[in-house]
């Protein structure tokens, strides 16, 4: 005898069951975003990394449906204990991914195993549901509730997940509550329709009790447990870490020097963040014809906007970085406004948090100077921020005689990346003026990093050996910036292809510059 013929509120069966499905969806998309983004964090190239939780998570869940063919009896009690099992993999999986990832050398087929065993049993949900409902609605009627119900959860997990979830708790904890949850939905379904169930009623229990017991204590130590896993990965004192919708911020601190970390990437150490901050900002700012309104994209540390401060006829700064969280931890902790010399809170300086593109669309101000301080294109969704377009864009915000700036990673580590940037906006026209953009790369050398790297660009030639630096400095001196514009034979040009929207190839040139430097 089928379980659906057997349980007394029949009536109530199909809404139970398509509510839980709503739920639990939300809950498995969840699962997969967490995997994505974790590997996001730890392991950088977003697109990859959830390229390969997707890819697998579906496929997994198709060798769910397949196997579900084999479950004949107690559908019920089956499927119970199925999102039982999901609650404690799903919920645990970030979890164990830091672990991993800081203790052992096998953090991908670990994480990746973990997404295939949640897929398998993702998987198995809407089969034997569909199979349960047959007995008490037509199959057109219950696939299409079923189906609905299911991709009506996987829309609200995709707006939960960004905007609630991940800000307000972090991945770990996110998980573990999407895994609490999990369990919670399995438990009220055992509740309701527990009559019906005619064996298994110990296992159930032992199962949701243990899971939940071990999910609640992972919940409340999930503070402790994540700031261990992460001193074992970062040297030094972590003294912040903390997830935002765009990234994991962590801070470290050792003596005097501290250090800030995007998703597990270096973004400079204190001791020696004037080496690459004075380079960015000076020579353009002493080169300049008019220094009175300035835009910064990126550079949501304060850093490079101290730097344009010492100018005095600056009159405005526009600082555009993406992530509100960074920009207020450096507007407000003591220890980061004491190293930017609270830049962000100088009246002239005027904070937005949005996308760098659509700010230069939407601007209708002319910059004497624009400085790009944004990270290295690693990844493709960074490598739009150094296309021809997003230059292009730049220059008709440039005012007559302005100067456009941007760092351009290590012309050694990856010397292709380096003049493709060079070259990309050498390519690119001068905005309201028909002649293209004129460049100067140059390079200096910092601790943290080594050989760094920026290009310079303006309508007009520069005259870089009549410059004189008339700023205090700590690194930069006239001599020293001279220098800088001299490339050494092992860095000089070399011809590379033009990165753009259509074509962003530059992340693939500085992925493999990398990897060839480090193998």
């Amino acid at each position: 005898m089928s379980n659906a013929s057997a349980i007394p509120l029949r009536r109530l069966t199909g809404p139970l069951l398509i509510g839980a499905i709503f739920v639990l969806s939300i809950c498995a998309l969840v699962y997969e975003l967490i995997a994505g983004a974790l590997s996001s964090y730890l392991l950088g190239d977003s697109i990859t990394q959830f390229s390969l939780v997707i890819g697998l998570f579906l496929t997994s869940m198709g060798v769910g449906s397949y196997l579900s063919r084999f479950i004949r009896n107690e559908l019920l009690a089956a499927l119970i204990e199925i999102e039982l099992w999901i609650g404690i993999g799903g919920g645990l999986t970030a979890l164990i991914g830091f672990a991993a990832f800081a203790h052992t050398e096998f953090y991908t087929p670990v994480l990746l195993s973990l997404v295939a065993i949640v897929g398998t049993l993702v998987g198995l949900e809407i089969p034997i549901v569909v199979r349960i409902l047959r007995e008490v609605e037509t199959l057109r009627v219950t696939l299409a509730n079923v189906l609905s119900a299911d991709y009506l959860g996987a829309l609200a997990a995709s707006l939960i997940f960004p905007f609630a979830l991940l800000p307000q708790l972090g991945i770990v904890r996110a998980g573990l509550l999407t895994g609490l949850v999990n369990v919670g939905v399995a438990s009220l379904l055992y509740m309701a329709f527990r009559p019906a169930i005619e064996v298994g009623h110990r296992r159930v229990k032992v199962i949701a009790l243990t899971a939940s017991i071990v999910l609640l204590s992972c919940f409340a130590g999930a503070g402790r447990l994540v700031a261990w896993f992460e001193n074992r990965v970062y040297a030094d004192e972590i003294v912040l870490a903390q997830d935002s919708s765009y990234q994991r911020i962590v801070l470290t601190r050792w003596r005097e020097d501290v250090r800030l970390y995007l998703d597990g990437h270096l973004q400079f150490s204190s001791v020696d963040e004037y080496r690459y901050h004075e380079p960015l900002v000076i020579p353009a700012m002493t080169l300049a014809q008019r220094r009175e309104n300035v835009l910064i994209l990126g550079g949501g540390d304060g850093l490079a906007a101290r730097q344009v401060l010492k100018f005095k006829d600056v009159r405005r700064v526009d600082l555009v970085d993406l992530d509100p969280v960074v920009t207020s931890l450096f507007s407000t902790r003591p220890m980061l406004t004491s190293l930017n010399e609270n830049a962000l809170l100088d009246s002239r300086v005027i904070v937005h948090n949005e996308d760098a593109l659509r700010f230069l669309q939407a601007a209708a101000t002319r910059y004497d100077i624009i400085i790009m301080d944004l990270p290295d294109p690693s990844r493709p969704e960074i490598a739009k921020l150094y296309t021809r377009e997003f230059f292009g864009v730049a220059a008709q915000r440039l005012a007559a005689g302005g100067i456009l700036v941007t760092q351009a990673t290590s012309p050694f580590r990856s010397r292709s990346a380096f003049w493709c940037i060079a070259n990309t906006i050498a390519a690119t026209p001068g905005g309201q003026f028909a002649e293209n953009l004129r460049v100067h790369p140059y390079q200096t050398y910092v601790p943290s990093f080594g050989s760094w790297g920026f290009v310079m660009a303006s309508r007009r030639d520069l005259a870089i050996t009549d410059a004189r630096i008339d700023v205090p400095a700590m690194y930069l001196s006239t001599e020293v910036m001279k220098s800088m514009f001299v490339m050494p034979p092992d860095t000089s040009l070399v011809e590379t292809e033009i990165n753009t929207l259509n074509d962003p190839i530059i992340w693939q040139l500085y992925q493999r510059g990398y990897h060839k430097y480090l193998e």
